[in-house]
């Protein structure tokens, strides 16, 4: 699966749907997450993310562990409204054990009642495989870039294991198995992975499956991350304009960034009262716009303003203004 969240989330991914007992097993879209086969030493980290559906305030109270020892699982929020969601992000310490693992995650909520969730994480820790490196890292790349990234995975023994496939998690991911190179008791393997230029802005991971010939290790685990940046960012989405008296004006200011040079074509949702100017002139990856309140009829004021630019794709983008008109 390819979410946000990296804790958030989208179509890169897709998941079995989770088989619900109880109200608050309704509320998550998984219970369990094997991580495979994995080098010793590797941190594992997976967020299970529950949704508020019950219509009522949920309140989580606490979260334990079967191994204190190699696992740890937190509640990212405590408390959910109706319709807001966490996660409970497990952290399992691959280097604390050998061999397969399996660590139970209870979670408990105290509203609307008492109820209990168990999850489990598993992990095949070995010490005759290893990934370096660790972590498929993109980094941060503009929208619609298609990207590259590369790591090796090397078996250890007088048999070394042989990969026979890989397999992503999701579509948006395109991996390719290189060669084999054998040295004494060990042979590598690269794995080249492509990103699409089409994945979709925010922060992802997502998991690669290494397939090999050997049953006792038959797929090791290889996480991607990565940040898509959107064409358009704002410093911020909300602009506060306070408290302005009849007959005044109060101004803010606000920087929009592109990924390229853009122009601001249109300002729509502006008009006398509320009025929006760009105080930079030409194509710019950076503009600084004003935005200005004017006292006249006492009120609250509150607008989204939608910024149109001449960037082909994606080359909108909104801000919320809010005041108040005082007498």
């Amino acid at each position: 699966m390819l979410r946000t969240s990296f804790v958030v989330l989208a179509g890169c991914l897709w998941a079995a749907p989770a088989l619900a007992g109880t109200w608050a097993e309704g509320m998550f879209d998984e219970f369990n997450k094997d991580f495979g086969s994995v080098p010793r030493g590797q941190i594992l980290t997976h967020p299970f993310i529950l949704k508020n559906n019950t219509g009522q305030t949920v309140t989580i109270s606490n979260v334990r562990v079967s191994c204190g020892l190699c696992t740890s699982a937190t509640a990212l929020t405590g408390q959910l409204r109706p319709g807001e969601e966490t996660s409970v992000v497990a952290r399992m310490d691959s280097g604390k054990f050998l061999g397969v693992k399996t660590v139970y995650i209870y979670v408990q909520f105290s509203q609307p009642q008492f109820e209990e969730v168990r999850l489990w994480i598993q992990a095949n820790s070995r010490d005759d495989v290893n990934v370096t490196p660790d972590t498929v890292a993109f980094g941060r790349i503009r929208r619609g870039e298609s990207s590259s990234r590369s790591t090796t995975i090397t078996f250890y023994g007088n048999v070394p294991s042989e990969i026979i496939g890989v397999q992503s998690e999701s579509n948006y991911v395109q991996a390719k198995i290189g060669a084999a190179r054998q040295g004494g008791n060990e042979v590598s393997y690269d794995l080249s992975v492509k990103l699409r230029s089409d994945t979709p802005v925010g922060k992802w991971y997502t998991d690669l499956w290494v397939k090999t010939n050997n049953p006792a290790m038959p797929r090791v685990r290889v996480p991607l991350t990565v940040e898509i940046e959107p064409l358009l960012t704002l410093n911020t989405t909300t602009v506060s304009l306070g408290q302005v008296k009849v007959g005044e004006t109060a101004e803010r200011k606000l920087v929009v960034r592109g990924t390229s040079p853009f122009k601001i074509t249109a300002l729509k949702g502006t008009d006398d009262v509320l009025q929006v100017s760009d105080s930079t002139s030409g194509s710019k990856d950076l503009h600084v716009l004003t935005i200005r309140l004017k006292g006249g009829k006492p009120g609250e004021v509150n607008r989204t303003v939608r910024l149109v630019t001449d960037l082909k794709d994606e080359g909108e983008v909104e801000f919320v203004a809010k005041g108040q008109v005082v007498p």
